[in-house]
């Protein structure tokens, strides 16, 4: 099965980090995705840009809209994202006792859904090569 975890940070959670302890923190989630990929689990993880550098898409009578952050303020914001693999929920929890980022927020995880074209049966596309 699949997983996806995403990583949810409170704004402001490191603004009292230094550009040492943040690079530590840094070095410390990428060691930690490491033994993941070691371990057989992670298909790919990365942390997202601030907030203000995104941009939400919606449609709004009927045209499509978009607006660039920042949002509503908000009590969290997606931090981060972990694309991962195993046999279930169970067996991927244990995996993050030692993740680092939980110091600053926390993280769901979700199984992802697998399904098909109700016409075709084509899948969602897999991950392009180079993509993980």
């Amino acid at each position: 099965m699949r997983f996806m975890a995403l990583v949810y940070i409170e704004p402001g959670a490191m603004d009292g980090m230094s550009a040492d302890d943040f690079q530590r923190l840094d070095d410390a989630t990428i060691e930690h995705d490491h033994k993941l990929r070691a371990s057989g689990h992670l298909i790919y993880a990365s942390p997202l840009a601030d907030a203000n550098a995104g941009r939400v898409l919606r449609f709004e009578n009927g045209e499509l809209i978009h607006l660039d952050g920042p949002y509503a303020e908000a009590k969290e914001v997606v931090a981060g994202f972990v694309l991962l693999e195993a046999e279930s929920l169970d067996a991927l929890t244990p995996l993050f006792a030692d993740d680092p980022i939980l110091q600053y927020g926390r993280m769901e995880i979700r199984p992802l859904v697998e399904d098909s074209h109700s016409q075709t049966g084509q899948r969602r596309p897999e991950i392009a090569p180079g993509g993980g």
